[in-house]
């Protein structure tokens, strides 16, 4: 699975982690749902830490097809709400 953090580039992760990226997920969206600016932050680091730990950056010179794209780093709620308002799966496929 190809993951894109927006602003910073592509990572490849092994779909034996897709259940628990959903999982982290699901959790992010449960905390723009109830508009918990403090919860947000803290489940939107989460997420990218975990991308970030177990998925292995592509090269910038590498440009392949997203599986999914995550908010950046800085991204508001508002921001994010947009994001999964475009999708019924989350983030996260699957």
């Amino acid at each position: 699975m190809i993951v894109r953090i927006l602003g910073e580039g592509q990572f490849a992760l092994d779909d034996q982690h897709a259940d628990l990226l959903n999982s982290l997920d699901a959790g992010l969206e449960a905390t723009v749902e109830a508009g918990d600016e403090e919860a947000f932050h803290a489940a939107l680091t989460d997420l990218l830490a975990k991308v970030r730990a177990i998925g292995e950056p592509l090269p910038d010179d590498v440009l392949e097809p997203s599986d999914a794209v995550l908010p950046a780093q800085d991204s508001d709620i508002e921001d994010v709400r947009s994001m999964l308002a475009e999708s019924d799966e989350g983030l996260i496929p699957g």
